[in-house]
């Protein structure tokens, strides 16, 4: 994978995983995509399709049932995916760099073997619950407690924002939790995983939201919930920690479905300007639409190769934190402006919800806010070059 950035040509098994999926958006992700958006309904048939191309077990061990493969072969399956829907895209994401990968690179053998199979699949999906009220970037926020009590933990508070965590396939949730208190008065954050059957466990409504219809986000309340002590994920005080580390890898997975919503809208104003005509003439023959898709092209193209050169050093074990932030702003960023670029190719057309861009449009922003926003990258970014 790593030649691809001196010789422009992925290697063959990345790209025939790629041509797959891409495939596989254009004949079975694509012609629904507008149904589950304007139904807000949760695509459990295109969920089940990419759980038989093996999709959730891309970047695991087959000894897990998973595929064997790597980061980066995810990366590429979700840029495909978010050309033609962000929902779908995001589903894979957060199933897997959210909700199975915390797991595996935490989780006891025992965990393992418990969880992995199930959600490498595709046939069950876990949820991350990070993000509340009043905590998120700031873990000094967290409210949500977990407190001992014999051979059990028992867990109380709310999360907010979680995908995948109230679908008719969700097993499994992983909840960060205060459990003591540090030397100094700081918190001690924990994580421990909650199965989504246990008593005391609430999705609440899901949320109306402005774009992504048809993934699945929800509030979650926990009120006494009881799961046993052995479920504490990783080691006791160290569950933020340890989710810093997944959010930088997530953060190149989010830049490379923000490079397929980037591409897919660069893709739609092709196609529209060379068949919408005025004046007498294609309106990608005017200079102002040509290169305003121009532009679009070399945002998408700029951060395709931000996040291929973060996957390359992530895959190498070299440190990636601050290349995983460049990639994650810049390809969120391209997603945002392209599909505003593509909105205003398309004119009133572009403001019809039937139209591929015009979700995107309202599918975008979001990559800027969630798995660190665009002012978190700027701040990581200023910390790792020594500010």
């Amino acid at each position: 994978m790593t030649d691809y950035l001196s010789t422009g040509a992925l290697p063959d098994e990345y790209a025939q995983l790629a041509k797959t999926v891409r495939d596989f958006t254009r004949s079975v992700v694509a012609p629904v995509a507008a149904e589950h958006d304007r139904n807000h309904t949760f695509p459990y048939e295109v969920i089940a399709g990419m759980a038989e191309l093996g999709l959730f077990g891309l970047p695991f061990p087959e000894e897990y049932g998973g595929q064997g493969g790597d980061y980066f072969a995810l990366c590429l399956a979700l840029e495909e995916l978010a050309k033609a829907d962000q929902s779908v895209a995001i589903t894979l994401e957060a199933g897997v760099s959210l909700g199975a990968m915390p797991v595996y690179r935490f989780g006891t053998e025992a965990q393992k073997q418990e969880w992995l199979p199930q959600l490498t699949s595709g046939k069950s999906l876990a949820a991350f619950g990070l993000t509340e009220p009043g905590a998120g970037s700031d873990a000094g926020g967290t409210r949500t407690t977990a407190t001992e009590d014999g051979a059990d933990w028992v867990i109380n508070g709310s999360k907010q924002f979680i995908t995948n965590s109230g679908t008719d396939i969700t097993k499994l949730v992983t909840v960060t939790a205060v459990t003591g208190v540090k030397d100094g008065g700081k918190k001690e954050i924990s994580t421990i995983l909650v199965p989504a059957s246990t008593p005391g466990f609430t999705a609440e409504p899901a949320y109306d939201k402005v774009g992504w219809h048809a993934s699945d986000t929800h509030p979650l309340s926990f009120d006494d919930v009881r799961v046993p002590r052995e479920n504490l994920l990783g080691e006791r005080g160290r569950g933020y920690a340890n989710f810093l580390r997944i959010l930088d890898e997530g953060r190149i997975a989010i830049a490379a479905l923000s490079v397929g919503a980037a591409q897919g809208c660069v893709d739609e104003s092709v196609r529209y300007a060379k068949e919408r005509e005025a004046f007498g003439r294609p309106i990608g023959a005017n200079q102002a639409i040509a290169f305003k898709i121009a532009r679009m092209e070399a945002r998408a193209h700029t951060a395709r190769t931000a996040y291929y050169d973060a996957a390359a050093l992530m895959l190498s074990g070299k440190p990636f934190k601050k290349q995983a932030s460049i990639a994650k702003l810049a390809a969120s960023e391209a997603a945002m402006d392209n599909a505003r670029d593509a909105t205003q190719i398309f004119g009133g057309y572009g403001f019809m919800n039937e139209y591929a861009v015009a979700r995107h449009y309202r599918d975008s922003k979001i990559l800027e806010i969630g798995e660190g926003t665009t002012e978190v990258q700027l701040m990581l970014i200023a910390r790792e070059a020594g500010l």
